[in-house]
């Protein structure tokens, strides 16, 4: 029988804006994703430099792969072209996105063992604000994950707060100075389990993850989706028909369902920023949260 939200925890995600599910992927299922992510990150062996599907963190060489997260996973793999369509996960998500399914991004945050960057504090709704917000993500472990390498942490109902500003020196970073969330920021809760738990997030969650420091890697699989009927404010790529055929349960509509909800938009773009990397946006924010310390670690091992 396919898995369905109890009322229970479609209370839950309404009060909190969050989900943890253990061993929601059967063991079989993990595997292959969990294949068909090493296939893709044995591409970094052949680069010197990031490309279209591989972040590469800056002290990557062929010889030593870094990588900080495959982009877009969905466009470079005809596996998770189907993945983002898994009967598993839209039999969760129908409930919360009743006029339909539509994937908005994917990515797999690799954050390798002792090295793993942290995300600062951020809402996903500030890159991607919609007519309304019935947008999410789900993540999916393909680790054990605790405390010690680096887990997502978010912020239980801080999806029916404000838009908080993701600026820095005049240009969007896609991250929050942390002496704005001194209150929000002690209520903060890790997400974590062992590998095959699925998350779900909403859009407008205040979330991060720390540096790992454990000696286990942490990856972390995120697929994004926003209801048919939410429509993006900020960019349309692709057209009407790109747009239409990233509907993955569900019919297109040209009516979108507008409701009251904070907005910010995520411009101007810093001109040297690097496209699909939040390190890269986040790497001018001067007050950090994290204590990360991959920047001494990079050039412990530009060095060597």
């Amino acid at each position: 029988m396919p898995r369905t939200l109890t009322q229970a925890e479609l209370d839950r995600y309404e009060r909190e804006g969050y989900l943890v599910i253990p061993d929601a992927v059967p063991q079989d299922r993990l595997r292959e994703v969990i294949a068909e992510t090493e296939r893709m990150c044995a591409e970094a062996l052949k680069v010197t430099a990031g490309t279209a599907m591989l972040d590469l963190d800056p002290s990557h060489t062929p010889e030593k792969p870094r990588i900080r997260r495959i982009k877009s996973h969905h466009e470079h793999s005809d596996f998770f072209a189907g993945f983002v369509a898994e009967p598993l996960i839209m039999d969760l998500l129908a409930p919360l996105m009743p006029s339909g399914i539509r994937v908005h991004n994917t990515k797999i945050n690799m954050k390798s063992a002792e090295f793993g960057e942290s995300v600062e504090w951020h809402q996903d709704w500030a890159f991607y604000p919609h007519t309304n917000d019935d947008v999410l993500a789900i993540g999916i472990y393909l680790d054990d994950c605790t405390e010690e390498n680096g887990p997502m942490f978010v912020v239980p109902g801080s999806h029916k707060g404000p838009t908080y500003d993701h600026h820095e020196q005049g240009y969007f970073c896609g991250a929050i100075d942390p002496n704005v969330l001194k209150d929000e920021l002690p209520q903060a809760v890790p997400l974590m389990g062992p590998a095959g738990t699925l998350t779900i997030h909403h859009a407008r969650i205040l979330h991060g993850s720390a540096f790992n420091r454990s000696g286990r890697a942490r990856r972390f699989l995120l697929q994004a989706y926003a209801a048919v009927d939410a429509w993006p404010l900020a960019d349309l790529k692709g057209g009407l028909d790109g747009f239409n055929e990233k509907i993955v349960r569900g019919e297109p509509t040209l009516a979108p369902r507008a409701e009251t909800v904070p907005v910010r938009i995520p411009l101007p773009i810093r001109p040297d920023a690097v496209v699909g990397s939040i390190y890269s946006n986040q790497s001018i924010l001067e007050n950090k949260f994290f204590d990360d310390e991959s920047e001494q670690e990079r050039k412990q091992v530009a060095e060597t």
